[in-house]
């Protein structure tokens, strides 16, 4: 991995943490201003928006994909049409998508609903934006695409970041100066993301060069759709996926148990930030290089991976029960833990299988990337059920981390990369996850447990500078810039 790519993860990382810092801290102000039924109400608004994102038909992604190969040719026109046909399907789906959660959410509201009479009409009132919030959507996420497609991490980052702050306070102004109504609230919402996403277009034509507007053309919109499509069928099926524990967990044990079940598996799926960001920078770069080369970067990205997430996922298993017993409370906190150090595991699978995943759709087909998650989706039903009716909430974890596991292999094994040396890998650092576990099981002293996760990981780290030549070029690099600065 370059100096160029590193910087770009760092970049992105910060990009994923700022917006969530905002969103936690604003969370209270929201609850008191509003009150606990209204505020309920919008965030069963937005998760509804959320379903919604469908409707981009993975068009962010194939741009994404399109604009990185265009731009690596040194072919402006192509990235232009590439962006302007992406941006009108979107529009188009955006529309109809406003259409349907108008007349879905009057129905919704009007007979599934138990509000009261005032909130029921405040709902009424505020449908438009909710309506209008759907093609702004999909415009963003196009803009958004095109921005990471040429790889200009920082200006898409600057203009999540301020997007992010603006959805957030926008509304709470609102609601301080106008009145804590839904109609307000989301209409400032509303207002907020528009001008996000007109931050966004700009940027976007800026970056690829743009000064006039295109008309979408069909051979490359049906090639768009085509990968945009399995691109949204894979991130579906890794949706739903994801969700069937807490579903089958409710339908098997009752409400009690999921919450058991999400209050570690929240606090560890938060982890993923580090994984998420190198996979948002790795997608354009694969894209738009050659095979051998791109195999290359994911064997790099991968020992990267290893070499600085285990550690902290160390340090997280062993202050895992510390921690819960500080925020939730001990009782909660006895029930739950052992669960979520299994599910780190599991987390910890998972960032490494999403970068095999994005050589299999950047290089050999979108559509097998796909096809596996639709695949392992009854099979992943049908065992997590009885692991849950015969082993309870460990047993769902258990199945979760198996099922990442085999992801993780068939993954590796349709990729056609160099298997060996990745597995090496990987195993060594299962291991010392694995020891981490025991330890944190067995030990129940806070100063025990605080030299131990130090210590383990100074250890895990040493291991990986001794097997791992691409992180320690990448350390010896820091070291040289270090020194360079320093005697300047």
């Amino acid at each position: 991995m370059d100096k160029g790519m590193l910087k770009n993860v760092a970049i992105n990382f910060f990009g994923l943490v700022l917006p969530t810092f905002v969103s936690l801290v604003t969370v209270p102000t929201y609850i008191r201003m509003l009150g606990v039924e209204r505020y309920g109400v919008v965030s069963l608004v937005w998760t509804f928006i959320g379903y919604f994102g469908v409707l981009d038909l993975g068009m962010s992604m194939a741009a994404q994909n399109h604009i990185s190969k265009a731009l690596a040719a040194n072919d402006k026109q192509q990235s232009a049409l590439v962006f302007w046909s992406a941006l009108w399907l979107n529009v188009f789906t955006g529309i109809a998508g406003g259409i349907i959660i108008y007349i879905g959410g009057y129905l919704y509201t009007a007979y599934f609903t138990h509000v009261t009479p005032v909130l029921r009409s405040e709902v009424y009132h505020a449908l438009p934006w909710l309506a209008l919030a759907i093609p702004i959507a999909n415009i963003s996420w196009v803009c958004a695409g095109a921005i990471n497609g040429a790889e200009r991490f920082g200006i898409f980052n600057t203009n999540q970041t301020l997007g992010t702050f603006l959805f957030q306070l926008m509304p709470l102004g609102a609601a301080w100066l106008i009145g804590p109504t839904l109609p307000n609230v989301l209409a400032a919402a509303v207002l907020a993301r528009g001008i996000a996403a007109l931050l966004l277009a700009r940027a976007s034509m800026r970056v690829l060069e743009i000064d006039r507007v295109l008309m979408p053309r069909l051979a490359l919109a049906k090639e768009l759709f085509r990968f945009g499509g399995w691109m949204l069928a894979a991130s579906m099926a890794i949706m739903v996926g994801d969700t069937l524990d807490r579903v089958l967990l409710g339908a098997g044990l009752g409400a009690r148990y999921v919450t058991y079940y999400t209050v570690p598996q929240n606090l560890v799926t938060r982890l993923n930030m580090l994984p998420n960001a190198l996979v948002r920078t790795l997608f354009p770069r694969l894209s738009a290089i050659e095979r051998d080369h791109a195999d290359v970067l994911v064997r790099q990205s991968l020992e990267f991976l290893n070499g600085v997430f285990t550690p902290i996922m160390i340090v997280a298993m062993l202050a895992l029960g510390p921690f819960l017993n500080l925020w939730v409370g001990s009782e909660l906190a006895a029930a739950s833990v052992n669960v979520g150090r299994v599910l780190i595991i599991s987390v910890w699978l998972v960032g490494q299988a999403g970068v095999t995943r994005l050589l299999i759709q950047s290089h050999i087909d979108p559509a097998r990337a796909a096809w596996i998650g639709i695949i392992e989706l009854p099979f992943f039903a049908a065992i997590l059920m009885f692991g849950i009716t015969h082993f309870g909430l460990t047993g769902a974890a258990v199945i979760v981390v198996a099922r990442s596991f085999v992801d993780y292999g068939v993954l590796l094994y349709l990729s056609s990369v160099r298997v060996r040396p990745i597995l090496f890998d990987m195993i060594g650092h299962l291991a010392f996850l694995a020891v981490a576990g025991y330890l944190a099981y067995a030990v129940t002293g806070l100063a025990a447990l605080a030299a131990l996760a130090v210590g383990l990981a100074c250890a895990n780290v040493a291991w990986s500078m001794t097997t791992s030549p691409a992180l320690r070029g990448i350390a010896r690099a820091l070291l040289v810039r270090v020194y360079a600065r320093r005697s300047a």
